[in-house]
């Protein structure tokens, strides 16, 4: 298995420990729910962990405890952003997906999901979330140079798409029998 850049999603290589990365809004459970079906391997969203159906979250402590049990298995798929967790995350990897998109695209899409139902996260948002908004518009200068520090630092095969059109086609293209 080789491990190289792949953008433009030219290859169907995948492992078995993957993570799926991105802005808020990106489509990062989308993207992960599509691969889920595709390659049968566990899907992890780290919002289900982190969120309680209240509004109210888990310590840091018990997250990175139940992050350290998923990543001790040898077969997922976890969505999710938490950048402090992105190196424990990419050491313990086979696979990058990075889906590195405009923040224009990712603004509209998180003002595109409030009122509906998302597999990813416990509650459904009635208005838009001003914090939310502010991490969409700094995920280019603090999260982007970040992830691209460590696809360096860590060779996986990693995939980056740069709007949904690449990533739609790749995940289109894909069968079950080249995962």
């Amino acid at each position: 298995m080789g491990y190289e850049i792949r953008e433009n999603g030219k290859d169907h290589t995948i492992g078995k420990r993957i993570i799926v990365l991105g802005n808020s809004g990106s489509g990062k459970s989308t993207f992960s729910i599509r691969l889920h079906e595709y390659a049968g391997l566990p899907l992890i969203h780290l919002d289900n962990i982190w969120w309680k159906k209240d509004r109210t979250h888990i310590s840091r402590e018990e997250f990175d405890e139940k992050l350290e049990e998923v990543l001790k298995g040898d077969r997922w798929i976890i969505d999710g952003s938490y950048s402090r967790t992105y190196e424990m995350r990419f050491q313990a990897c086979d696979t990058v997906f990075f889906l590195d998109y405009d923040d224009e695209v990712c603004l509209n899409a998180i003002q595109e999901r409030v009122g509906k139902y998302r597999p990813d996260i416990p509650w459904i948002d009635h208005e838009l979330d001003p914090e939310l908004v502010q991490l969409v518009l700094s995920f280019s200068t603090k999260n982007r140079p970040r992830i691209y520090e460590l696809i360096k630092k860590y060779p996986r095969i990693t995939y980056i798409f740069r709007n949904r059109e690449e990533a739609d086609l790749w995940l289109k293209s894909l069968s079950i029998n080249e995962v």
